[in-house]
């Protein structure tokens, strides 16, 4: 490997990624958007300068990793737990209407079972990692739609891949003993982590403070963050799944030990670059041929909907303005769609149409719902909770 190359190319995405989201903030939009649209720039589409390979995938991996570790260190257990229930049943409505429907309308247009039943998948789950990075930057973290928000997308995002693996197993044959086990694996990690799980964390983290090694308390944080997600990824699970979860964990000790403010640096490094290879994966290029761009038009417009309808309706017995504000956050996708579009693509399940088309959705609404979630939760529910002082947006 040259190194000075992989110096050059990793430099060349941070600066981008800083200048970008810059930009979008003097714009007065979200940093994220300026960090996606300098990687699509600069990207393999754009002037050829940023090209995916395994160190700026490695860099991307870590970099939502941390963010979610991030947002689960900024959120409150107690209160989450408060509005779980409700999450879960947002997340659940927001994935079964996305699929049935997306499914539906790929089978009115004449495409295979297969086929349909792949789109339907990749409208399902919620980028988590854009609408964390969204909420946090407007410091609405703490406000209860956004509890709801991130309690939804962390369960869609669990089921999305189950909804994933039961898709994929279908395409070689139906292994139902395989996906009874992966639920059930689910459930008992989720259920040990957030009960034992707390209990060792908080006995073990307090030992933290009296080692050696320099940031005692930071490294078993980050010990205990590698670990999850890496467990998390041996069940089948998404990584970032584990890494939320290791931030729940950890929340607890985070004031005592100033974690907030040591992880924050960490993501300044880290998380842009997984803006910046969302953007550089992203091809334009169907922009120019208009039934891409009808079939992308239909499917980005089913996204949305969907996700407005379903969650919202999940929120029923709240007001209007809650259901509105849990639907929007509930918009992006991104990280699992753009999965199932390149696993659909490499079994030859979906053509290269299917996958043009679903990539400019997962753009379309990566761009869309960060410019939409601000206004909307200003709006309909003033400014929320302002931010740390002394804290920037990582």
């Amino acid at each position: 490997m040259d190194t000075t190359a992989t110096l050059v190319t990793v430099a060349l995405a941070f600066v981008a990624a800083k200048v970008g989201g810059e930009l979008a903030g003097r714009l007065g939009t979200a940093t994220l958007l300026g960090e996606i649209a300098a990687g699509a720039a600069l990207g393999p589409h754009g002037l050829g300068l940023l090209r995916e390979d395994a160190v700026l995938t490695a860099f991307s991996d870590l970099g939502v990793v941390v963010l979610l570790f991030a947002v689960g260190l900024e959120t409150d257990f107690a209160r989450l737990r408060a509005v779980g229930a409700r999450g879960v049943f947002v997340g659940t409505a927001g994935i079964v209407l996305p699929f049935l429907l997306g499914a539906a309308l790929m089978l009115a247009l004449g495409y295979d079972t297969l086929s349909a039943l792949f789109v339907g998948t990749a409208l399902v789950a919620t980028s988590v990692g854009i609408t964390a990075r969204v909420l946090a930057e407007l410091g609405l973290l703490g406000r209860t739609e956004s509890l709801i928000i991130l309690a939804a997308a962390v369960a869609d995002d669990v089921l999305g891949l189950l909804v994933l693996a039961a898709v994929t197993s279908f395409a070689h044959g139906l292994d139902i003993p395989r996906l009874v086990i992966l639920a059930l694996e689910t459930l008992a990690f989720i259920a040990i982590l957030l009960t034992i799980g707390r209990v060792g964390v908080r006995h073990h983290g307090e030992r933290a403070a009296r080692l050696r090694i320099a940031h005692g308390p930071l490294s078993f944080a980050l010990a205990v963050l590698l670990g999850l997600s890496v467990l998390a990824g041996v069940i089948g699970l998404a990584a970032i799944v584990g890494a939320f979860l290791a931030g729940l964990l950890i929340a607890e000790m985070s004031d005592e030990f100033e974690l907030k403010r040591d992880v924050g640096a960490i993501q300044a490094l880290l998380v842009p670059f997984f803006f910046v290879l969302t953007g550089a994966r992203f091809d334009l290029g169907g922009l120019r041929d208009p039934g891409i761009l009808a079939l992308a038009g239909a499917i980005t417009l089913l996204a949305i909907l969907t996700k407005l309808v379903g969650c919202g309706l999940a929120m029923y017995g709240t007001s209007l303005r809650s259901a509105v504000m849990v639907g929007v956050g509930m918009v992006p996708r991104g990280e699992v769609g753009l999965v199932v579009a390149s696993i659909g693509l490499t079994a030859g399940v979906i053509n290269g149409t299917l996958y043009a088309a679903i990539l400019l959705m997962v753009a379309a609404t990566t761009v869309l719902a960060p410019a939409l979630i601000g206004p909307v939760f200003r709006r309909l529910g003033g400014e929320g909770e302002p931010a740390s002082p002394g804290r920037r947006p990582a």
